[in-house]
């Protein structure tokens, strides 16, 4: 029995390509193509594939909250990403959010099928670059204990949305800049305001003066 499989980027030409290189593996067949968010939702439903091959940065609907909206959809779907982005942040979104593997788009065409007959079965595929900054993630939050209300205990992505929420940023104008959803956006805030210690944008803002993240200027 093949691999179906779907494909989400709005570069139409990649989009081609990945489906004719695809298509030659005798246990790989692309069910659909999708060049937005939206629509991409929409042939998850009416195909169920096995895998979703993800882009993260498409119109209408970015992959990262595509991806929130995928799992009520279609759970048995298994997805992949395949992005532009060597980010440890959205590595670990991805991760968090149910993703199956996290490709860039720079990887060799062996390495892609690896990845989709492996996410396919059920594992969880990244190249060896990425499951170590995983790992060194993991030992730097271990071993660098800090007090609550400080910079130190506060991840990359987490000191991005806290400087631009401080900045007075709209939630929506954050997850623009930062190519996130509208959603992902309210849970960094709201796990920002616990580490720090206040309650409301007001207090954000003050605290953001007070370590510096902003001027006072």
């Amino acid at each position: 029995m093949s691999i179906s499989v779907l494909i989400a980027d709005d570069h139409r030409v990649l989009r081609a390509g990945l489906a004719a290189m695809l298509e030659e593996e005798p246990d790989i067949e692309v069910v659909a193509q999708a060049d937005d968010g939206v629509e991409c939702l929409d042939k998850v439903a009416a195909f169920r594939p096995d895998v979703v091959l993800l882009d993260l940065n498409m119109p209408k609907l970015g992959g990262l909250e595509a991806m929130d909206r995928l799992r009520d959809i279609a759970p048995e779907s298994r997805i992949l990403v395949l992005t532009m982005h060597d980010d440890a942040g959205y590595l670990r979104h991805v991760l968090s959010s149910g993703g199956a593997g996290y490709l860039l788009k720079s990887v060799a065409a062996e390495e892609l099928l690896r990845a989709i007959r492996a996410v396919a079965a059920g594992g969880v595929f990244l190249l060896p670059h990425h499951a170590k900054v995983l790992a060194e993630g993991d030992q730097l939050e271990q071993s660098e204990p800090s007090e609550p209300g400080t910079q130190a205990h506060l991840s990359d992505r987490e000191m991005e949305v806290f400087r631009l929420v401080a900045l007075g940023h709209t939630n929506a104008e954050v997850a623009e800049q930062l190519f996130l959803s509208v959603k992902t956006i309210e849970t960094y805030k709201s796990r920002l305001m616990t580490k720090l210690g206040v309650t409301g944008r007001a207090a954000l803002v003050k605290r953001a003066l007070d370590l510096g993240v902003i001027g006072g200027d």
